[in-house]
């Protein structure tokens, strides 16, 4: 293989925009269309001396030795995009990101914040835009070369990024170059793009955005499901970004029926680090923001009005826009009802054709008969559709669906006696109805295994993969022949089911909440509930025990990733788990298969600092067992042990500990499980201040971890026992078992143990006085831990690097560095802990007198203006001063 381009490079990606749209429009075509992207791309890579670093589906990682070379590259992607002649007369359109930096070149690749951060811009990006950071612009001027220009698009909050980056679009000309705003967090593009547009509000978003923008700073929408106040929400959203410029986030609750998990689903849109998803480091993170929320869904929740209180007490410039079936009764809350749309009385195809109503009819009959339009003719059936469905958006849009098949005076006569008009008592009541019966009458259209899958899509909560589909609803009728897709495909031909695409491209199914709402019924009544429930909470247990276990690994950011996409469903698996009671036919109970879930689930809720939720869930399972002995129990225990440590309860986690280890005796387990629960205990004894009760636990827990062959419970248990005895200051000890760690998580390909472990060992050796070995140690973890660590780890691998620096005599570095820290723990609102304090202060105290104040002052000031990643990297590259 040549050998790759080193120093100062340009790194870009590159996707298909909408490509699981693009592959259910052309079908079997789109194997051309894939073919000829590739073709265009890898001849404009290649024109420009571009070096392909992977390939995957549609996307590309590409680099070139200079910023001019990639976008004189992308330009001629782009153009050569537009004029290709693409299947069935479609457009492919190829969103791409680049940042020029100096990635470490590492096994064939290239590893480092750069990458990520050029990965990420791509992400932010819209089909047939090129977006670039400020470091490739700096590189090109202001003019890269004829043809072509940038346009400052100011800074942007990217996903995993602790510091916003500042991003450029690349003018092409003869090209698109009005796109909308970036897909950053907290921007209007990251609202929810809704499918068609918004018919008939123009009057209300006006008095929306008026109230909003005279200082109410909660908004409530209300009214039964169907009446398209989610729509209206992001409508007066998109209307309100100029005057909230630290964001609009849209936050979706349907599936969400706890405070703590509320505070939680605020916490992951506003992308917070694990440690800082929590009440306190929210409001912490918001309290200066001049900020949107738009919370839907709030109706299931009973403490959304105590959340909504609280985040507004704390966050003088917050606004929140929200929407319930019913008012929050907050105070200052101003409540609006949101009507159905309004259907005129009766006249001409002219008239009535500016009607809201009337316009989401025709819309959405065109999507399904291309060659709809309204006439004198079927005018008056139209109106008369809308008027008995009292003008609620969704029960148009199911209507309108079967304008392929009907047409509007033939749907009229098949819903006589359907919405029966007499029986109407008030308007509520009267809507609730109307939607029911329109959803009910869409439904018995459908045939006999159309409507058993859609009874039980009624269990996944925020969505479904095929996978997942497939698994766990099945028709009453399976045949040979029988292909899932063919069922999802006339589902959502007749607007019941709806299709996005993942982050990875691949189809996302989902029902709208009322539309699930509805199925879950209809599973109910059928007697079918409890056994779909049953596959659901089967399927997504396993689905854990395999992701959890590759959070152990190599592809840790790939396994959480899915298992954040799935985190309502497993949430609802948990619910039936610990609220069901045992059936006593079934093979495995409930409350087992809980348990099995809670502790597949223990490294996902560590890794995301969701402490809270963890111990949560794993306090419920266990109360719901019968005290019988079992593996699945023991563990738990052990794990919920962790948990209470963590949250500040050192001696309860003691006593749940010491239960895990009794029972492992009882049941002869003397491997896996005995190990796991001894480690909890030496954790727990060890916080407790009782170090002479802590060893003798570590060290049989080791000596089962070794008795059990299992390699990852051995370098954990080792990890543990190194930091022991290194607090305890048995240097030798700590530094021989944390070699051992190393040297296993290094062979089993587990990144982010080997960082963790790595860093102990560094201070350990700085401590006692191997300053040269522990840069070393350093200098190796370094370009990993930018890439696959937390802003919070970062800050504190700063601090101990800036500590190294300042004993090597590198005062520069070291303060820059401790001034990107404290800027990061500013921004986290974790301030610096007293032990972290002790362990660096004598360091730092070196560089303070060897350093005037001036020089100190310049070097922490710059240090705070600088990105944590950038400031690591940095480090490594500067020479070091005596």
């Amino acid at each position: 293989m040549a050998e790759l381009p080193s120093g100062t490079i340009t790194l870009l990606f590159s996707d298909i925009e909408g490509s699981t749209a693009l592959l259910t429009r052309l079908g079997a075509a789109y194997g051309d269309a894939l073919v000829g992207q590739r073709h265009v791309l890898r001849a404009a890579w290649g024109a420009h001396g571009g070096t392909e670093m992977g390939t995957e589906g549609d996307s590309f990682f590409v680099v070139f030795p200079t910023a001019f070379a990639a976008v004189a590259a992308a330009a001629q992607a782009q153009r050569d995009l537009v004029t290709y002649p693409w299947p069935r007369g479609e457009q492919v359109r190829v969103r791409m990101g680049m940042h020029t930096g100096s990635p470490t070149v590492l096994d064939g690749g290239y590893v480092g914040i750069d990458v990520h951060r050029a990965a990420r811009v791509a992400s932010a990006a819209h089909g047939g835009q090129v977006l670039l950071t400020s470091a490739t612009a700096e590189q090109l001027g202001e003019r890269p070369s004829a043809g072509l220009g940038l346009r400052r698009l100011g800074p942007h909050r990217l996903k995993d990024l602790a510091t916003a980056v500042h991003l450029f679009q690349l003018d092409i000309e003869g090209l698109q170059t009005d796109f909308p705003p970036p897909k950053s967090l907290g921007a209007a593009s990251r609202l929810p793009v809704p499918a068609t547009p918004l018919f008939g509000r123009d009057g209300e978003i006006a008095e929306l955005v008026a109230l909003v923008r005279s200082g109410v700073r909660v908004t409530t929408l209300t009214g039964p499901g169907g009446t398209g106040k989610t729509r209206l929400s992001i409508g007066v959203a998109q209307r309100l970004v100029p005057d909230f410029p630290d964001g609009i986030y849209f936050v979706g609750l349907a599936a969400i029926t706890s405070a703590d998990l509320m505070w939680t689903s605020i916490a992951e849109v506003l992308d917070l680090p694990p440690d800082a998803r929590n009440p306190d480091g929210l409001l912490a993170d918001v309290e200066h923001r001049r900020a949107l929320f738009v919370l839907d869904n709030l109706e299931q929740l009973l403490e959304a009005d105590v959340v909504v209180a609280r985040l507004l007490s704390a966050a003088a410039n917050v606004s929140v826009l929200a929407t319930s079936r019913r008012p929050l009764h907050v105070t200052g809350e101003f409540e609006h009802p949101v009507p159905g749309l309004e259907v005129p009385s009766g006249a001409g195809v002219g008239p009535v054709g500016r009607w809201g109503a009337i316009q989401m009819y025709v819309e959405h009959a065109k999507m399904v008969q291309p060659g709809f339009a309204l006439t004198d003719d079927n005018g008056p059936a139209v109106v008369e559709l809308c008027r008995r469905l009292d003008g609620m958006p969704l029960a148009i849009e199911l209507v309108a669906a079967r304008s392929k098949l009907l047409s509007p005076r033939a749907l009229v006569a098949r819903m006589d006696g359907v919405l029966d008009l007499a029986a109407r008592s008030n308007q509520v009541a009267s809507r609730h109805r109307t939607l029911r019966d329109t959803i009910a009458w869409s439904y018995d259209l459908l045939s006999a295994d159309e409507r058993s899958l859609l009874r039980q899509l009624g269990v996944f909560v925020g969505g479904a993969s095929v996978e997942a589909i497939v698994a766990v609803a099945t028709p009453r009728r399976r045949t040979e022949t029988w292909d899932p897709l063919d069922l999802v495909a006339a589902l959502v031909d007749a607007s019941l089911l709806t299709v996005t695409e993942t982050a990875d491209g691949e189809p996302r199914l989902s029902l709208p909440e009322t539309i699930r709402m509805f199925a879950r019924d209809q599973l109910a009544a059928a007697g079918e509930l409890g056994t779909v429930l049953e596959h659901h909470a089967r399927f997504f247990t396993a689905l854990a025990e395999e992701q959890g276990a590759l959070l152990r690994g190599n592809r840790f950011s790939e396994a959480r990733e899915r298992l954040g996409v799935e985190h309502d469903n497993l949430r609802a698996a948990l619910s039936w788990c610990t609220e069901t009671d045992a059936d006593p036919d079934a093979l495995q109970p409930p409350v087992v298969i809980g348990l099995r879930l809670c502790a597949a689930l223990d490294p996902f809720w560590r890794a995301n600092s969701y402490y809270q939720e963890g111990q949560g869930w794993l306090a419920k399972a266990v109360e719901r067992t019968d005290g019988h002995d079992s593996p699945e129990l023991a563990r738990c225990l052990g794990q919920l042990a962790g948990f209470l440590v963590l949250l500040g309860d050192p001696e309860a986690a003691q006593q749940r500990a010491t239960e895990g280890v009794s029972m492992c005796r009882r049941l002869g387990d003397h491997g896996a499980g005995l190990s796991s629960s001894l480690r909890a205990l030496a954790v727990a004894e060890e916080y407790r201040g009782r170090p002479e009760a802590a060893r003798p636990a570590y060290d049989e827990a080791l000596h089962a971890a070794r008795a059990s062959g299992d390699d990852v419970l051995i370098h954990r248990t080792l990890g543990y026992y190194a930091t022991f005895e290194g607090i305890e200051h048995h240097d030798a000890r700590s530094l021989a078992l944390g070699d051992e760690a190393v040297d296993i998580a290094r062979r089993l390909g587990d990144p982010v143990a080997e960082v963790v472990y790595q860093h102990s060992m560094a201070c350990t050796l700085r401590a006692i006085g191997r300053v040269d070995e522990a840069d070393q140690e350093m200098r190796r973890i370094i370009a990993r831990a930018v890439t696959i660590c937390e802003p919070a780890e970062l800050a504190v691998l700063a601090e101990d690097y800036a500590a190294v620096k300042a004993e090597l005599g590198d005062h520069d570095r070291a303060i820059r560095l401790l001034g990107a820290a404290d800027a990061m723990r500013e921004q986290l609102s974790t301030p610096r802990p007293g032990w972290q304090h002790e362990e660096i202060a004598e360091a730092i105290e070196i560089s303070r007198t060897a350093m005037t104040t001036e020089q100190w002052d310049t070097a922490y000031g710059s240090g705070r203006v600088t990105a944590i990643e950038v400031a690591l990297t940095a480090a490594l590259v500067v020479e070091v001063r005596s």
